[in-house]
Parts: C-alpha cells; structure tokens; sequence
C-alpha cells in the first residue's frame, strides 16, 4: 500500500492543485490529509489564491480516496462543504504488518505529548509545518511539512510512505527527510 501526505492546504486553490497532480502521479491508494484543510486560521496571512470553496471542490473528487483529521483551524461549517469525514481528532492506520500510524493534525498529539503507542508504531502529525521523519526511542514520528506555508527554512512539501519508508518529499521530488519502519 502506498500513502500521500500532506498536511495544512489552508484553503490555498493553487496548493491544493499541486498536490492533486503529485498524488495522481505517485500511483498511491489513498490521500491522507493531516488537518487544516479549508481555513487559513487567525495567525496566519491569507494565502495565495485563498479559495475554500474551491479547495472543497477539488478534495471531493477524491472523497473515496481521502483520510483526514481535524486541525485547528477546521470547523463543522467547514465539513459542510466535504464529501468526507474530517472532523475526528484523531484516526488509525493499521498497516498489513501490524504496525500502527496514529494520525492527528498536531495541536493535541505531537512529539511533545504522545498518545499511548506501542513499539514501531507510527505518529503522523502536522500542525509544526515543519518535515519530520524520524525514529525517537522505540516509535516514529513524522510530519510532511506544508505545501502552503512552509516554515523553519524549509520549502514546500508533502509526504509518500511505500515499501516500509516514510519520506517528506520538496515539489522539485527531492527527498529532504526519511525514516524506514
């Protein structure tokens, strides 16, 4: 099974465009979007091309494909406009290995305040827009970054997991973190 990341669209209609032509690219199963999707949040700028309802749009498309959580700055007018659930905190993938990923858009689980996990599971969080893929004790943590509003010097970007490795990939495909489960 192969998995598309990304986390804080933030309602961006060019960023959301972006990463559709990345995932339909990858070949991937499934979208999953770690939280922010549709709003732009009271302490961020308005991003460029700040079109929610569009965003909406687009997503829908895929709404057999998408696994989402709630961020911040997701509410239930928000859901309203998607043909998907995303306003659970938190979710579970459960790979065919046993291995557990634990998803949540950051604000509440992160690397600071783990839920309970188990050895080899996986904790996929956004929020930071910070990339992250990592082993820290027995877990891992990983974290795609944002296309929208990249911080911490880092550029745009979103995450692939195939073949046991989680990556954080830039647009350009070049691989700026990676961690192997």
């Amino acid at each position: 099974m192969k998995l598309f990341f990304v986390s804080d669209l933030h309602g961006s209609l060019p960023a959301t465009e972006l990463v559709l032509e990345k995932y339909n690219a990858s070949g991937a199963n499934y979208l999953v979007i770690l939280g922010d999707v549709l709003n732009h949040g009271p302490r961020n700028p308005v991003p460029p091309g700040y079109q929610p309802a569009a965003v909406a749009q687009l997503l829908n498309n895929y709404s057999d494909e998408i696994l989402a959580v709630r961020g911040n700055c997701d509410s239930e007018v928000d859901q309203m406009l998607l043909n998907f659930p995303m306003l659970e905190t938190y979710s579970w993938i459960l790979l065919e290995n046993g291995t557990r990923i634990f998803l949540t858009h950051g604000h509440i689980y992160n690397s600071d305040n783990r839920p309970s996990l188990k050895a080899g599971d996986v904790l996929a969080y956004g929020h930071t827009h910070i990339p992250v893929a990592e082993q820290n004790g027995d877990q891992f943590i990983y974290n795609p970054g944002s296309i929208t509003f990249p911080k911490g010097g880092y550029v745009a970007s979103y995450g692939v997991f195939e073949n046991g490795t989680f990556k954080v990939l830039s647009f350009s495909d070049e691989v700026l973190k990676q961690v192997n489960i």
